[in-house]
């Protein structure tokens, strides 16, 4: 925390000061209210503050146990910094465009800009990956590092995340932070390989990896310099990957958060619906079948099929026959799926989709012997007696 770590900023703002490379700017409770109050006063008080630089060291550090402050970096007024970015090539800053920052607040707080550069260095930060709206910032950060005769890390400054109109990444439009995902069931995996994806790609046409594979593959180099689309749907199209070569108990620990508690998840189960999941929190829809009759009535039934005249002798058969076995397995299941096929005079999907619906409520779904075997006879017969 930042509050921990005010006796070292202040060891490093004094060094500052004390070798001129940045100033203590003194103000009287007027103007730090005019400042405050007045985007005028704001956007003058840089040019304003600098007659504070012909004060001493010595009498400023006097003045700055007593008085209220803030501390500038004191920026070079002409000449041009060059620097290598490995995303954006050479770029080129005009000093004389860029203000004495404020390195020091008057609550005696560091600015971003002071504190990420300290705590870089100190973690011995050899790469800076950050977005690009920060490029105007890296003069300042790149000069301080310089103030201090410290080793500059490499930086990187990444395209911005854009919606599909290309308009800029909000929370207004959607998610944007990874916990946001994280909470619906987004595997962490998936997120990195998504993240990795949005403004770069290998020569091939790969984009499912691994996360050894990911760590072998990627490059900076490889970055493009233009926006990057943040597409929900790729995004969802990488997690079902990652989830399907879940092992099954794995994906029953994780769906906990998300089910009933007195759910039973058998790994059965997720064998029949693993395919189809997105993410974690898509979980209740898929699962609620197995312990939720579907209570497709008659009516329903109807509305849903309304060319197909054989319903109520499909229903009928489908009780006769479910009703006098006592065993079951696939083989029992397709004698006597052509028993109904018999008896109600009707073959194909006009026969399937039915027997389908009336007993998982969804016109696709998992293999039906499959299914049956885990909610058991008793309870298909209950749901086509249902839709009676």
């Amino acid at each position: 925390m930042q509050s921990e770590r005010l006796a070292i900023y202040s060891k490093h703002t004094i060094d500052l000061i004390e070798s001129r490379q940045a100033y203590a700017c003194f103000y009287s409770q007027e103007r730090s209210q005019e400042i405050a109050t007045s985007e005028i006063a704001k956007k003058s008080a840089a040019e304003f503050d600098k007659k504070f630089q012909t004060i001493s060291p010595d009498e400023a550090k006097i003045r700055m146990q007593n008085e209220t402050y803030v501390v500038r970096l004191k920026m070079p007024e002409n000449g041009d910094m060059i620097i290598e970015d490995k995303v954006k090539g050479k770029l080129k800053f005009d000093y004389s465009l860029i203000e004495d920052p404020i390195i020091i607040k008057s609550d005696k707080y560091p600015t971003y800009h002071f504190a990420n550069v300290i705590d870089d260095h100190l973690m011995k930060i050899s790469h800076v990956i950050r977005g690009e709206e920060w490029l105007p910032s890296l003069p300042k950060h790149i000069h301080l590092y310089n103030c201090f005769n410290w080793d500059i890390p490499s930086f990187a400054h990444l395209p911005l995340l854009l919606n599909a109109d290309k308009s800029k990444l909000s929370k207004r439009q959607g998610d944007v932070a990874v916990e946001d995902y994280r909470s619906k069931g987004y595997l962490k995996e998936a997120l990195i390989n998504f993240v990795a994806l949005l403004g770069w790609h290998e020569s091939n046409d790969n984009e499912f990896y691994l996360m050894d594979s990911l760590k072998e593959s990627f490059s900076l180099d490889r970055v493009q310099t233009s926006g990057a689309v943040f597409d929900v749907s790729k995004l969802n199209w990488l997690n079902q990957k990652y989830i399907q070569k879940l092992d099954n108990q794995d994906i029953i620990e994780k769906i906990k958060p998300y089910i009933n508690k007195e759910w039973k998840i058998t790994p059965q189960m997720i064998d029949l619906i693993k395919d189809k999941l997105e993410n974690f929190s898509d979980i209740n829809k898929e699962i609620a079948l197995f312990f939720h009759s579907p209570n497709i009535t008659n009516a329903a039934l109807v509305n849903q099929f309304p060319n197909n005249e054989r319903l109520n002798e499909i229903i009928n058969a489908s009780v006769k026959y479910f009703s006098n076995i006592e065993s079951f397995d696939k083989i029992v299941f397709n004698d006597i799926m052509k028993k109904i096929q018999l008896d109600a005079n009707i073959n194909g999907k006009d026969l399937w989709q039915p027997v389908r619906f009336i007993l998982t409520g969804h016109n696709h779904g998992p293999d039906l012997a499959s299914f049956i075997s885990i909610i058991g006879i008793q309870e298909c017969v209950q749901r086509f007696k249902n839709a009676v």
